[in-house]
């Protein structure tokens, strides 16, 4: 019970509490009224920096969500060059997150980080596929201890101003373990490896580090779905 309700905050999102509620404080002292105002935005930064303990599948070869939020249309498409993942199609899946989505990113796989590299650019909303090649990002490679290579990036949005990745280059990772977030509204792509079909349908609710969203040892097609 007390974890479904004091859930832990992550530490990037202490300075911004710290902040809005001494802006509280100081506004009240301007004019009462002023300081409720100040608490709601204290309210909405503790929200937002949320970090929930998650219960993530270990069975080797699954593929888990890094984010929260929606999946978006499942496409083909060139992952970014840095992550030297060549340069055919591969089958993304994107996870677009809004302002009320937990923000924490979390590793897909077990493996050990093979490719890190940030490029700056434009902040376009996160939701539209050219968001993937124009926004600022952070893209990450992971291999998996069988030699499959997995890229995942986080992208700014429209909102979003800043990516926080805390993972180093060579670091071994576990699928699940938090490794950074980005601030206020955003996106995550996943480039599964060639022959692997995702197992997440367009639209669907996506949970970091809970929600499988492919099988590297399953034969299974492409899975498809509608709302009900």
């Amino acid at each position: 019970m007390f974890r479904s309700v004091l859930v832990p905050i992550n530490r990037a999102g202490w300075p911004f509490i710290g902040a809005a509620f001494a802006a509280a404080v100081i506004l009240g002292l301007l004019w009462g009224p002023l300081f409720w105002l100040g608490l709601l935005a204290t309210a909405f930064c503790t929200y937002f920096f949320r970090d929930p303990p998650r219960v993530t599948p270990t069975r080797p070869g699954l593929v888990i969500a890094p984010a929260d939020g929606m999946v978006q249309p499942i496409v083909r498409a060139v992952p970014p060059p840095e992550l030297e993942l060549g340069d055919q199609p591969l089958t993304r899946v994107s996870i677009f997150l809004n302002v009320f989505n937990v923000h924490v990113n979390r590793v897909p796989a077990d493996g050990k980080i093979s490719a890190l590299s940030y490029r700056p650019g434009k902040f376009l909303n996160a939701a539209l596929d050219k968001a993937s090649e124009d926004n600022e990002r952070m893209s990450l490679k992971v291999t998996i201890y069988d030699g499959v290579e997995l890229g995942f990036v986080q992208i700014a949005g429209l909102v979003a101003r800043r990516i926080i990745c805390h993972a180093t280059l060579g670091q071994p990772v576990r699928a699940g373990q938090v490794f950074g977030l980005i601030r206020f509204g955003s996106r995550m792509d996943v480039y599964l490896p060639e022959g692997v079909a995702p197992i997440v349908v367009p639209y669907q609710t996506a949970v970091a580090g809970e929600t499988v969203i492919a099988d590297l040892m399953s034969q299974e097609p492409a899975r498809e779905g509608e709302e009900r």
